[in-house]
């Protein structure tokens, strides 16, 4: 089948036709997390819609190296360069070395990754790990003009740079406005323009984390890292970058500016950025009080939440939504999210079920229908119409079950390839609605069948009944046919 794969370029503000650098490879960079607290839903809606996009670039048939970096350095309370280091905060709060900081979280960040069932990245760098390549590409900037040190610290000359590039080029935002909404020097301030962003900071005699360089004692300046890894696994130019909205205004334009005053070069060929979280149609925040953390999500132990989530049927719902629109969370929308996940589920339970028939009278012509999925994701990886999609095999199946429609061998083989490849391959999803023993389950069902059927042949049909509608209460459907007595998860 061929594949015109299109996706939505912040630098173009269009979507165009994916054409790799070189062809069948695939270089990915995401911005991964800082880990000096728990990650949060918008970093996990970030990644979860990356792990589609890899889980499908995969299944395309590209190799795909693809890199995302942990941040366990040189991120400052503001991005201007200001305030205390977030590790070292956080580590004298808790009474723990930075590094154990970095540790607890990290581990944290992959285990909850883990849950929504989300691949590993090829490549996982560390800003610390990385330090002697950060310095290297501040002194090629320094080298080639566009950095000046004031005091041990090294600060990238905006003003320079904007005379020959477009230092707004990937958010097209006026400079003027930009100025206009960044504070005056002071008179104390080491930096030439408002504008300028530090490269390397000079460490205060406090300062836990510090290496040395040839200007300073200190630490690297928080956008450097991304520019100095992504350069040393991917090169100087690759394909996709990728991360968050709110990373395009100033972490992801400061990338650009480093790699074209390094490389001479843009970075990326291709910007990708997902769009943010909302709770009940207001913006989701620790300030405002309606954030909370993916564990209290799936144990539903938070005011606002009527109950818990399954991790599965919450990347369901995630994927519900379009990546780069507003994703709204509600009791109301994960409701209805987790019931669609579970007759998704339940439809493919049903497969292994059914008993083929000798010819096929199906009211879906299944290869239309296939290529209409691969459309879907071929569209700026459109998984709400992949989803809506995938809703009428559901139907169709339900409906095969039911002796509505007929299926031969061949027709259940293609069905269940489809499902497969779209459901769990390329949306990443699993049927954790029974746990892990599922074959313990299968053997329980076995014998509550044959108790029934006992109770039955004894035209005990009291006790029969009651078997069948106690399931019934708790989920569990039995069905009678000539095959004998089957059962499914409503």
């Amino acid at each position: 089948m061929q594949h015109n794969l299109v996706l939505y370029n912040t630098l173009t503000r269009k979507k165009e036709k994916f054409e790799p650098l070189h062809p069948n490879l695939v270089g990915m960079y995401v911005c991964g997390p800082t880990v000096y607290s728990d990650v949060h839903l918008g970093n996990c809606r970030t990644f979860v819609s990356f792990d589609l996009i890899f889980r499908y670039l995969l299944h395309l048939g590209y190799k795909v190296r693809y890199v995302r970096n942990i941040t366990d350095a040189g991120h400052l309370e503001g991005d201007n360069d200001e305030g205390d280091d977030k590790f070292a905060k956080k580590a004298k709060l808790e009474q723990l070395e930075p590094m154990e900081i970095v540790q607890k979280y990290t581990i944290g960040f992959h285990d909850v990754l883990r849950l929504f069932n989300t691949l590993p990245p090829s490549i996982e760098p560390t800003a610390t790990g990385h330090i002697s390549e950060q310095i290297e590409m501040v002194k090629q900037i320094i080298e080639n003009g566009y950095a000046y040190e004031a005091n041990g610290t090294v600060y990238f000359d905006v003003e320079k740079y904007t005379k020959e590039h477009n230092y707004t080029i990937l958010t097209n935002r006026n400079l003027e406005d930009l100025l206009n909404n960044t504070r005056e020097l002071g008179g104390q301030d080491e930096k030439k323009g408002r504008l300028d962003f530090a490269l390397w900071i000079k460490a205060k005699p406090e300062h836990i984390m510090r290496w040395p360089a040839p200007w300073s004692i200190g630490f690297p300046g928080w956008h450097i890292e991304c520019s100095a890894m992504s350069r040393k696994y991917l090169g100087d130019q690759f394909d996709i970058h990728g991360g968050g909205m709110d990373l395009a205004a100033t972490h992801h334009t400061n990338e650009i500016a480093q790699s074209e005053a390094c490389n001479h070069t843009s970075p990326a060929k291709y910007w990708m950025h997902t769009n943010m979280l909302t709770v009940n149609g207001a913006r989701m925040s620790k300030s405002a009080g309606n954030g909370f953390l993916p564990g209290e999500l799936f144990t539903g132990n938070h005011p606002l939440l009527n109950k818990g989530y399954s991790p599965m049927a919450v990347r369901f719902f995630m994927l519900q939504a379009h990546y780069r629109s507003t994703l709204d969370f509600s009791n109301e929308a994960l409701d209805a999210a987790e019931k669609g996940y579970k007759r998704l589920m339940n439809a493919i339970g049903l497969l292994d079920k059914i008993v083929p028939s000798a010819t096929a009278k199906i009211d879906v012509d299944l290869e239309a229908l296939t290529a209409r999925c691969y459309a879907a994701m071929d569209d700026d990886f459109n998984s709400p119409v992949l989803i809506a999609e995938l809703f009428e095999v559901v139907r169709l199946i339900n409906s095969i079950y039911d002796g509505k429609q007929q299926a031969d061998s061949a027709t259940l083989d293609m069905i269940k390839k489809l499902m497969n490849d779209f459901v769990f391959d390329i949306m990443g999803l699993k049927d954790d609605q029974l746990g892990a023993d599922n074959e313990s389950i299968d053997k329980l069902m076995e014998l509550v069948i044959s108790l029934r059927n006992e109770a039955k042949q004894n035209k005990d049909y009291a006790t029969s009944d009651k078997i069948r509608n106690e399931l019934a209460a708790i989920g569990i459907q039995l069905k009678d046919s000539k095959e004998g007595t089957l059962w499914n998860k409503i």
